[in-house]
């Protein structure tokens, strides 16, 4: 009995958790800003994607923050971003299209190709987090990532427990100093 009622429970959030994770997240400090690219594995998760093509909206939001290191204290947070994407699909065009929400400006995307909207909706670039001068050239920074994904937009614990959103843990780049290398 007790068995049977974990697997059900955890059955849908093992098989998310294992596909939702971010990727590739570098952080560039130019002459100018903080600028932060990161891709999102699995934002379309399998279960999700049936969901998808029967009119359920599915949203990704991305976490993006800038913390200024303390060796002894407390790390302080300088900045924080949210990017939010909607992917939708139209059963008579037969289009995938990817509409920024919150925190990006741009049209809307129409692609009729899964894997092109899953590419879309899953890599983000994030420029002008800090202007460089603002930054103390003597500290260290890092910048931490995370995001989660779900239909309607709707991330809450029970969401999460039937399988209709996961959330990715935070990741960390490494220290960074604004110090120019030639």
């Amino acid at each position: 009995g007790a068995s049977l009622r974990a697997a059900l429970v955890l059955g849908p959030l093992a098989r998310v958790a294992a596909d939702v994770r971010i990727s590739n997240l570098s952080v560039f400090l130019n002459d100018y800003d903080v600028t932060v690219t990161v891709v999102l594995f699995g934002a379309v998760p399998d279960q999700l994607n049936e969901s998808i093509h029967t009119g359920l909206a599915e949203h990704v939001r991305f976490y993006v923050e800038l913390w200024q290191y303390t060796r002894l204290g407390v790390d302080r947070r300088l900045q924080a971003r949210m990017v939010e994407r909607q992917l939708t699909y139209n059963v008579l065009t037969k289009e995938y299209k990817i509409t920024p929400l919150k925190g990006e400006q741009h049209e809307p995307i129409l692609t009729k190709d899964l894997r092109e909207a899953q590419r879309l909706i899953s890599e983000l670039r994030v420029g002008q987090l800090a202007p460089v001068a603002a930054l103390d050239k003597q500290e260290l920074y890092y910048v931490r990532v995370r995001s989660d994904v779900s239909l309607g937009g709707v991330n809450s614990w029970f969401a999460r427990m039937t399988g209709d959103a996961e959330e990715t843990p935070w990741v960390q780049s490494s220290l960074l100093t604004p110090v120019r290398n030639q």
